[in-house]
């Protein structure tokens, strides 16, 4: 039988030798003698090594039959305690070490770090609670512990007490510690008090530069990252892998090109760019810094990429506008094996979003359903984000039902989609829904469905978001120019003035929303003495810029001012005229008669003219009823596109306001043949924050027997005031008084019905229709205003039309 020692020499050999499990048999072998201590914590640290938990518990089980009292011998007892907590069981964990009469400090730090490893923060810091009733004091490694369990549990208060008790146990110069105090104050959101923790540090490491750098780059302080880092290098301390993998996506976010060229060269200098993740983060840079064909080239030196490799760039070329691109590098990388994960998912969708590769991206859907990723909520948003933008609100619906846990991205994910689609009542019935749900929404959400609320006209419900937004602090500048946005939309333009007037530094975009509110109004000149106003503030105005104001010019007829500025434009800012822009000029020429001047224009356009360029000029053809080149101009709309209703309705008008009944039928019969329908007009009114909505003779709606009493009085009050109905829109060969009752239920005049059936006496009734409001329902809405003493306000396709006291904002020119 061998000796103890040879025993115990024999027993280290196969350990060491990767021969556990026969060192372990040795060991429960009855015949052999007692193996010592050193033995058993020879082959319990073998077992942390190899996170052999079976082979620990048997060797556990050994030391307990053979007697061992381990309260007698601490270190045994701490390295199989180590070995449960490193092995991942916690339960025996806590059961080896509340069965320690006197646990030491390394007892203490090894519990309080299997608690917080294991995912239970609150056991954590009650544990370091229970250990400063002892008498044994911590060291650097249990405020090393510690210190991330309050970061975990944002608790701020907890960490200024422990922080105290660092600086009474004199751990003040200890890098480690402070550098983890440091984490600890940035994870708690007091990035203030951890640039005071790093300015104060005696010592730094390399560890300590990288964690005030990536702190300050993940909280979107990136100039202070780059101040950081040049400070670091100024020290002599040489950056790391961690360091530039850190600092480069600061690059990359500031653009700042020529600091992530310096960079790049640093990396080379210090031989560096063979490591991945610096050559992976130098690929973002160049891509997000507009330079791809540089990221291509690093990407193509790296000899063994790794799927965030590839996901950096298939995102560089969606961001540079080479989407199909994108497209054909996510196939290259399912081709040579790599397998997609979360990132590059929530990477490609949006890149088929973009182009609305409907295909592309269902085949993407069934990659991520085999992938087992379509529980993650993040994947499950881009999906539903492609589907919408790519048409299909129904299919985006149904993955979002299916979704277990919906977070604030989701619910604005869909409530985005139904806004873009037009159908913006389903919007708001799921922003209801969210809030009922408990889900608080933010920035995003708040600019999502503020949208729904302007094309609605729903001023109630917007004015409720309103005080959410200031009761959720989520006042941002996208946010406010949303909600200027809304309130000229539903009317209130003063509104958002006063929204206007408080914001600080604001960008175009909130130029451009504050001039567009004044413009369709029909404030022209105040539209343009703010778009002088922007220029003066040092905001270049861009292509939206221009198209607000050539917008005001088209509101008051001016051609002089409409010319000015789009000529203004390219000149001086050098901004070519997209098809927009052409469109509202041809507008502001045919509406105010220059028809043949209109046709020159359109014929001299650098671009090809696009369907909507010619119906601006067919209506101004039946707004001057010009038979012969409204002909023309049909002709050729049709030829473009024989399936839109838009130049069938027109050419109709002008053939029926010519009395040519012949030529009207021709028309209708035409559209029959060819299968195509009228868009109807649809108004809609908000009362006790509902929307109701009407279409041209309507009678779907519960109260429409006193809807339609109160439009037959409202006929007689205004006939004894001087109205005489215009008939002239009807394309109808029918007798005047039956063109007179069709002509009397339009949309827009059961809206305005309903809302004096429902409103007290005084109260502004506020309507939205989808369509240009007619001759005949302007005419109405005027004496409306006057029979009823009311102030009416209709927006209509194109602007706003505040009807008051018999007389309309517009001055009859819309």
């Amino acid at each position: 039988m061998p000796s103890v020692v040879n025993l115990n020499l024999n027993i280290r050999k196969l350990s060491t030798e990767g021969r556990l499990k026969d060192a372990v048999r040795i060991v429960l072998a009855r015949q052999n003698p007692a193996v010592d201590s050193s033995a058993y914590v020879h082959l319990l640290q073998v077992c942390i090594a190899r996170k052999a938990l079976s082979e620990g518990k048997q060797i556990h089980s050994h030391i307990n039959k053979r007697g061992f009292t381990l309260a007698t011998d601490t270190f045994l007892q701490n390295t199989l305690f180590n070995m449960y907590e490193k092995c991942g069981s916690l339960v025996d964990a806590r059961n080896v070490f509340y069965h320690n009469i006197e646990p030491d400090v390394f007892s203490w730090n090894v519990i309080i770090t299997a608690y917080r490893n294991n995912g239970f923060p609150q056991e954590a810091f009650t544990t370091f609670c229970q250990m400063q009733r002892t008498d044994v004091q911590p060291d650097h490694f249990t405020f090393s512990a510690i210190l991330p369990v309050c970061a975990s549990l944002a608790s701020l208060k907890h960490g200024l007490q422990i922080h105290g008790r660092i600086i009474r146990c004199g751990f003040l110069s200890n890098v480690i510690v402070m550098n983890t105090l440091m984490d600890m104050y940035a994870k708690c959101g007091r990035m203030e008090n951890a640039r005071e923790v790093f300015d104060r540090m005696t010592l730094r490491d390399v560890i300590s530069w990288n964690a005030i750098i990536s702190e300050y780059a993940q909280h979107g302080h990136i100039e202070k990252a780059l101040e950081i880092f040049k400070q670091m290098q100024s020290t002599g301390v040489k950056p790391n892998s961690s360091t530039l993998a850190s600092i480069l996506p600061v690059c990359a976010k500031m653009g700042d090109l020529d600091q992530g060229m310096e960079i790049h060269q640093k990396i080379m200098e210090n031989r560096t760019l063979s490591d991945v993740v610096v050559l992976t983060a130098l690929i973002d840079m160049y891509a997000k810094c507009g330079s791809i064909l540089k990221a291509y080239e690093l990407f193509e030196k790296i000899p063994q990429r790794n799927v965030v490799s590839w996901n950096a760039m298939i995102v560089g070329y969606a961001q540079n506008g080479f989407v199909e691109k994108s497209l054909e590098t996510f196939e290259q990388m399912r081709l040579v094996g790599v397998k997609s994960d979360l990132s590059t998912f929530a990477s490609i969708l949006p890149a088929c979003a973009k182009m609305g590769a409907l295909q592309q991206g269902m085949d993407i859907h069934q990659i991520v359903i085999k992938s087992g990723f379509l529980s993650d909520a993040v994947v499950v948003t881009a999906l539903i984000d492609m589907y919408v933008k790519c048409g299909h609100i129904q299919k985006a619906h149904k993955l979002f039902d299916y979704m277990p846990q919906r977070d604030m991205v989701s619910w604005t994910a869909i409530i985005s989609g139904y806004t873009h689609a037009g159908l913006v009542d389903k919007a708001l019935e799921i922003f209801k829904q969210m809030q009922f749900t408990g889900v608080k929404p933010d920035t995003p959400t708040f600019a999502s469905i503020l949208p729904a609320c302007a094309k609605l006209g729903a001023l109630a419900q917007g004015m409720e978001i309103h005080q959410r937004v200031i009761e959720s602090g989520f006042v941002s500048d996208v946010v406010v120019t949303a909600l200027m946005d809304m309130y000229a939309k539903c009317g209130i333009i003063q509104k958002a003035v006063k929204l206007f007037k408080k914001m600080h530094h604001p960008g175009v975009v909130s130029w451009n929303a504050i001039i567009a509110g004044h413009a369709m109004h029909g404030y022209s000149k105040d539209a343009f003495e703010l778009f002088e106003l922007m220029k003066h503030s040092g905001t270049n105005p861009d292509h939206v810029s221009f198209l607000c104001v050539l917008f005001a010019s088209s509101h008051v007829g001016s051609v002089d001012d409409g010319s000015k500025y789009f000529n203004h434009m390219t000149n001086s800012y050098g901004i070519m005229p997209k098809m927009e822009h052409y469109v509202c000029m041809v507008d502001i020429l045919g509406r105010a008669g220059y028809l043949e001047e209109t046709l020159n224009f359109i014929i001299k356009m650098p671009i090809k003219p696009g369907m909507v360029v010619w119906e601006c000029l067919l209506a101004a053809c039946r707004s001057h009823k010009n038979i012969g080149l409204g002909e023309f101009v049909s002709r050729l709309i049709l030829e473009i596109d024989p399936k839109t209703a838009a130049p069938y309705v027109l050419l109709s008008n002008i053939y029926a306001e010519a009395d040519r009944w012949d030529e009207v039928q021709k028309v209708r019969n035409l559209m029959k043949h060819r299968g195509i329908q009228k868009i109807p007009g649809c108004s809609w009114i908000e009362l006790h924050k509902m929307v109701h909505g009407f279409c041209s003779g309507d009678k779907s709606h519960p109260q429409t027997q006193e809807i339609y009493a109160m439009l037959e009085k409202l006929s007689w009050e205004m006939k004894a005031a001087g109205y005489i109905p215009d008939t002239k829109p009807v394309l109808s060969d029918v007798e005047e008084e039956e063109k007179g009752l069709l002509i009397c239920h339009h949309s827009e005049k059961l809206a305005i019905a309903f809302g004096l059936l429902n409103t007290s006496p005084g109260t502004t009734i506020r309507v939205v229709k989808n369509l240009r409001v007619c001759v005949d329902c302007h005419t109405a809405t005027k004496f409306i205003s006057k029979v009823a003493a009311r102030e009416i306000i209709v927006r209509d396709a194109n602007r706003f039309h505040h009807f008051k006291h018999g007389q309309c904002s517009c001055g009859d020119y819309w």
